[in-house]
């Protein structure tokens, strides 16, 4: 049930930002990062999963709430956005990427610096129209929708890589 308050929509895409986060995390629990390149479908590696997710989570939410800050440099640098854009391919080399700490790093940063700004907006702020890509609504709060469920759509990608790589299912 939905809160009645000035943020409850917010609260609403927050749970579910927070929820896909945690299934996400469930998901990497027991995966060691020797095996972050490996490409046993030969189409993609948990590495750029990961990195994506990073980077769509920011250009989802931080960005589309209020813009670039020069601060989020230190969060997620202009290269890292660069690397794992929406269109960019994994590769399996190694080298062309940041260590699975730094992408690691990076997705907790982007998810912790939303998790302390989200809960400053109302509801009444989400209604900013945001311009073309987007999913669900034409506004900052479609974008903070669509962004729990592209995290959930590359937890599915994550999950299958997880069972290439031997491992058991998540429960």
């Amino acid at each position: 049930m939905l809160p009645h308050s000035e943020n409850a929509y917010a609260e609403l895409a927050r749970q579910q930002i927070e929820f896909a986060r945690n299934y996400t995390l469930s998901l990497l629990g027991d995966i060691e990062p020797g095996d972050w390149f490996q490409q046993p479908s030969g189409v993609t590696h948990l590495a750029w999963q990961i990195g994506h997710l990073s980077m769509a989570q920011y250009m989802l939410t931080l960005f589309r709430l209020r813009g670039k800050l020069p601060a989020d440099e230190e969060i997620i640098p202009k290269a890292f956005l660069k690397r794992f854009v929406k269109g960019s391919r994994p590769e399996a080399d190694p080298s062309k990427y940041p260590s699975p700490a730094e992408i690691r790093g990076t997705f907790d940063a982007v998810y912790a610096q939303l998790m302390r700004e989200l809960p400053e907006y109302r509801d009444d702020q989400l209604q900013t129209t945001v311009v073309e890509p987007y999913a669900v609504y034409n506004n900052t709060l479609g974008s903070l929708l669509f962004c729990a469920a592209h995290e959930m759509l590359h937890a599915g990608q994550i999950g299958l890589l997880r069972r290439l790589l031997g491992k058991s299912p998540v429960r």
